[in-house]
């Protein structure tokens, strides 16, 4: 992410390495290492994010999405960011990154 006000080429990229700063308070990882990130698109000013939560209980979705909203709107040229919250494909533990399967058992 820029260090500075300037708007970064690839807007997506950027949004992407921001919501590596969303971390689940249970798991105390990232929700990009967890795989809950689905999809950012950037248009404009303007950025979508589907994101999805490991279970449909999840007790800190509302604060994780939040976060995420947050740490979009932090990154240079964002105005406006959506969150929305995904179903499909539902989340299962091979989503996540090498690291984090490691981090929690899973490899």
């Amino acid at each position: 992410m820029s260090e500075t006000n300037e708007v970064p080429q690839d807007l997506e990229k950027a949004c992407y390495e921001a919501l590596g700063n969303v971390v689940d308070p249970e798991l105390g990882l990232d929700a990009v290492s967890l795989g809950l990130i689905y999809n950012v698109a950037a248009k404009g000013s303007e950025v979508d994010v589907d994101m999805t939560m490991t279970s449909v209980g999840c007790p800190v979705a509302e604060q994780l999405l939040m976060e995420a909203q947050n740490e979009i709107l932090k990154v240079p040229g964002v105005e406006k960011a959506r969150i929305h919250l995904v179903w499909s494909p539902p989340w299962s533990p091979e989503m996540m990154s090498l690291e984090a399967k490691m981090s929690l058992g899973f490899a």
